[in-house]
């Protein structure tokens, strides 16, 4: 089967590195074991509690693979990577601290609510019982179109990836990602999900370790401070005031967003103990932010070596270039 295929388009020539039909396959075939293991895990042990909050049965090291993995989904690699292409420093640290300061607050929010609400299971069922139906009906809007987004950034970052690796249309991987994902999650509500979270956040940390290798050993001529002084001055530059205006805004809208994830909601009652809740949602704390400022200086990095012509692939793009 031929890996490395050309897609002609005009006069425009594309160099792929695998072709659409072994794209397809490696992607059914991942997706159908997710699934498998999602629906096997699952069988003869769905019930209301294990459905929404996994029998208050997770603990610390599975909490924080969880919580690790559904903040890891592709998006994540982009976004930040992204932001920096045009934000520099300000960008990366407002996108790391608003992506993962809301786990230190879910801990502080979030013991509180499971002292009040003990048999609770998410954030608008306490919104509901505690501020009463009108700001229920807020609350649920604004989560709904918060994971709506989250969805489609999901999917078609995914997608995005895919379509420079190999070509594929952009339909074809978020129909598959969208039907084999929804099939074994509604089946199997949270505890399937965490379940399956685990193995994702074994290969995403192996994949992340290879990656930032990948970057790190290649000719270090590539990467010398004073050639990305000369190319990407401004982006490090820390008088660089859009570049902090932008960090602002990123860390308040990200901060924010989060805090309306009904998944992580959640997994705060999901925890076995206010124990395993603190030390959980700390550990994902600190494996994610240095993650995510090692990838957001990949975007400077992508600039550097001209790796930037498309910003909502600059990561990937550098790693194949």
């Amino acid at each position: 089967m031929n890996l490395l295929c050309n897609y002609n388009e005009g006069k425009q020539m594309n160099t792929f590195y695998l072709s659409q039909s072994t794209t397809l396959f490696i992607l059914v075939t991942t997706t159908a074991i997710f699934a498998a293991i999602g629906f096997f895990f699952s069988k003869g042990k769905i019930t209301i509690s294990s459905y929404l909050t996994a029998n208050r049965s997770i603990g610390r090291k599975s909490l924080t693979a969880s919580l690790t993995a559904s903040c890891f989904g592709v998006w994540i690699l982009i976004g930040p990577s992204e932001a920096a292409t045009w934000g520099g420093l300000g960008a990366i640290i407002g996108y790391a601290f608003g992506q993962a300061l809301p786990f230190l607050a879910f801990i502080i929010i979030g013991k509180r609510m499971r002292m009040i609400m003990t048999e609770g299971n998410s954030l608008t069922q306490f919104v509901f019982v505690r501020f009463g139906s009108t700001m229920f009906k807020l609350i649920l809007i604004l989560s709904m179109f918060y994971m709506f987004v989250y969805l489609c950034a999901e999917v078609t970052a995914i997608a995005k990836i895919t379509n420079l690796i190999s070509g594929t249309p952009l339909w074809q991987t978020s129909l598959l990602i969208i039907i084999t994902t929804l099939s074994y999650t509604l089946y199997g509500g949270l505890r399937a999900s965490i379940f399956t979270d685990k193995f994702q956040f074994i290969i995403i940390l192996i994949f992340l370790i290879i990656a930032i290798n990948q970057v790190i050993t290649a000719e270090i001529n590539s990467f010398s401070i004073e050639l990305i002084k000369e190319k990407a001055g401004t982006l490090i530059n820390g008088k660089y005031f859009y570049g902090y205006t932008a960090g602002l805004t990123f860390f308040i809208a990200v901060f924010a967003t989060n805090l309306f994830d009904q998944g992580i909601w959640q997994r705060v009652y999901a925890a076995k103990s206010n124990k395993d809740l603190v030390i959980g949602f700390t550990s994902a704390f600190f494996i994610i932010l240095p993650f995510l400022f090692i990838l957001g200086f990949f975007g400077i990095l992508a600039v550097v070596t001209g790796n930037a012509k498309d910003p909502s692939t600059v990561f990937f793009s550098l790693i194949l270039n």
